[in-house]
Order: C-alpha cells, then structure tokens, then sequence
C-alpha cells in the first residue's frame, strides 16, 4: 500500500482529526448561514458559541474593515493602543486589574496555569504546584489544558500524564474540601460546563468555592471561554453567584465574536509573580484583534442585549420544557443557564444532529448524550421558535426511525 493509499491519509491532505458535518457554507447574515447553492441553515452553534453576534454583524465588519487599511500587526515588542482600551473595558466591568491578550481560549487557559504556579513560588511557597480540576470539564486541547480536564479521550496516547493535576467530581465539594491541601495551587472550573453536557454550577457551590480558596490560600480560576462574553444574560456566568469573584478569568470565544481573540484577567495579587519575560505571545493582542474585540466587548456589554439574552433564555426554556413534555421517549432533561442550553436525549446524540441537520437546523453536541443549542445573542424571538419548530420535526423523525425498527 502507497502513502497515497493509506486510509489514515485525507484526500483532502488535511490532518484527520475532525469528525466533520457534510456541509461547507460560503456566507452568513445574523442567525443564518448559507451554502454556495444558496440552501439556508439556522444556526444554533455560532461557531461553538464564538459568534455571539451572529454572522456579518455590521459594527464588527466596519471595525475590522477600518483597521484592516492601517494596521495588521507590530508584536508585542510595542505599544499596541488597542490593548490598553480593551483591557480598561474588561477591568472596568470585572474583578480584573490586569489582562493579557492571546489568540484562543486554550492560550488563555495556560497564561492561567502558569500564573498560579509562579504566584506560589514567587510567594515562597515552590511546592504549591497542584491544579484541581473537574470531571467533564474541557479547558482546551494544549498539552497543559488537556491534563488540567482530564478527559481520557484527549490524554491517551501522549505521553505520562503531566504532575500536579488533580480531577475530582463535578459538585463534590466534600471531596474537593478533602483534597485541597498544602501543595494546591489553584482550583479551575467552568461555571457552567460547555462540553460536559451543559452543566451549571450551583451559585451557592461558587460561593463556597471561593470561601475554600480564601481559606486555604488558593486561587480560583474560572474558565468563563464558553459561557462567558453574555452567553448566560450577564456579561459573565460568575456573576449569577454572589461574593464568587475569581482571582483569575479565562475568556475568548465570542469576545472576538469569530475573530480569534483571548484574554486572561486576573487581580493584581494574583499576577504578582508574572514579571518581565515569564509570558509572551507573537500574536497576541494584535491591532487586528483589538479592533475587533473592543467592537464585540462594546455591544454584547450593552444592557439591552444582556436584556435580550435573558428573555430569549426564557422563551427557549419553556418551549424546550413543552417539547420534554410531548416527547419523554427523546428528551430526558432541559439543563444549562441562559443561552449556553443542553438537551439530554435518549437517543444517540450524533444521530439527533444529523436529524436537526435534515431540518436545516445546526446544533452542537456535548457530553452525557446531549446536544447544546448555543445561537447567537443576537437572535430573533421568530428565529427561536423556528428553532423549535425544527427540534419538533427531528423528535419527530426520531419517533419515525423507531416505528421503522
């Protein structure tokens, strides 16, 4: 057999890594996306929740289009002007006094981890290294963030596992109140988990988190990349929880609004030990970037689109509640917070895509059989129920391919 021959090579000489949808779009406009023939797809995905402000949103088009004819890129070997708004935008509206700009969440994630360590040596304290994390958590395919989750299915295969990572549970905190001790760095969570099935921490569990960590002396990190930047009807999930404020905050995703963009917000006594030369990034924080982010953070930041976020919150709640109702034998659980929504299915989830797919409806899957309706912060009340509607007609078709067996 040739290397041309080899199942495991790609026709299409791309890295075999993707389980991809049969579908390539050539455009989108708000909620839709749309192939080159012109067929049109309501989109409950957003690129994995990154673009809130659904497709095309004009004010983002006009700021990338305006920096675009000045400035693409200097490094980090310079003042970048844009920088510092978008970072006064964040610190202004967080517990954050100081950001570092990357280009995706999983940067973010790793400026995070490296940030908590060197916060201990840096406070004589070396031997504070262990990073506890949660079952069902996804913190990002680097080599760190895959052994901060834990998930098997990303670490197998690559090596020993890396030291001073640590999974617990998701929502044992007896155990998590055992097992943080005096080699504990950090504590990492989502407050509502994307890829682990759409699971929200309770709000008295946050605040709890951050009475341990006060006690202890450990730092809480949040993951907010996912259900940050709006997605849950405030501009970040934390926020939902009272006195739960994190020493650290991962976001990306849909501060972008599709463009990559990630961030790393921290108080000043966290960064303490992150001097000159002990982070970096090429990329990072670019004008490019900037431009596109300050546009993004400003209007998702707007009280009447987190307003927005909250009301169609609710209404897909309810009708995903009626939809429970009508079809126990498909739906066993309406779960998530705000518009970061998972259904727990009976059926395979994977099969229940490819139905929503026949409906022109595109929605991600997630852990524990679920799929997440993750749509644009942006969208219509019509555009929802037409969502719905579509969820209908799939239930449907998966109440037919039962008959038919």
């Amino acid at each position: 057999m040739t290397l041309a021959e080899h199942p495991a090579v790609p026709a299409d000489h791309l890295l075999g890594v993707y389980s991809r949808a049969p579908l390539a779009f050539e455009r989108g406009r708000g909620a839709r996306l749309y192939t080159a023939e012109g067929e049109a797809y309501l989109d409950c995905l957003a690129g994995i929740a990154t673009t809130g402000l659904g497709h095309a949103h004009p004010k983002l088009v006009k700021a990338l289009e305006d920096q675009a004819e000045k400035l693409w890129h200097v490094s980090n070997i310079f003042r970048i002007p844009g920088q510092e708004a978008l970072a006064g935008r964040l610190t202004a509206s967080t517990f954050a006094d100081v950001v570092f700009f990357t280009n995706s969440g999983t940067e973010a994630v790793e400026c995070a981890l490296k940030m908590a360590r060197k916060f201990h040596w840096a406070n004589g304290n070396p031997e504070r290294i262990d990073v506890i994390g949660f079952e069902g958590a996804f913190h990002g395919r680097s080599y760190a963030a895959v052994h901060a989750a834990g998930n098997p299915h990303y670490t197998e295969g690559f090596g020993p596992a890396l030291p001073g990572y640590v999974q617990l549970p998701f929502g044992d905190m007896e155990a998590l109140d055992a097992a943080v001790g005096p080699t504990t760095a950090a504590i990492i969570i989502e407050p509502v988990q994307g890829e682990g099935g759409a699971r929200a921490v309770p709000e008295t569990c946050l605040t709890q988190l951050r009475k341990l960590c006060d006690e202890r002396g450990v730092l809480l990190i949040y993951d907010e990349i996912q259900c940050g930047m709006g997605r849950t009807g405030k501009l970040f999930a934390h926020e939902w929880a009272p006195d739960a404020t994190p020493d650290i905050m991962c976001v990306a995703k849909a501060l972008g609004g599709g463009f990559p963009v990630g961030a790393c917000l921290a108080t000043a006594h966290a960064a303490a030990g992150m001097t000159v030369g002990s982070h970096g990034s090429t990329y990072g924080g670019n004008p490019l970037a900037m431009a596109v982010g300050i546009a993004a953070f400003d209007e998702i930041s707007r009280p009447e689109t987190l307003q927005h976020v909250r009301d169609l919150a609710g209404f897909f709640t309810q009708g995903l509640k009626g939809l429970q109702d009508r079809y126990p034998d498909v739906i066993a659980d309406i779960r998530g917070k705000g518009l970061l929504i998972g259904v727990k299915l009976i059926p395979n989830n994977r099969e229940f895509m490819a139905l929503a797919r026949d409906q022109h409806l595109l929605v991600a899957g997630g852990g524990d059989n679920c799929v997440r309706l993750l749509p644009p912060l942006v969208m219509t009340t019509e555009e929802a129920s037409e969502a719905l509607a579509k969820l209908e007609q799939a239930c449907e078709a998966v109440r037919a391919k039962a008959a038919a067996t």
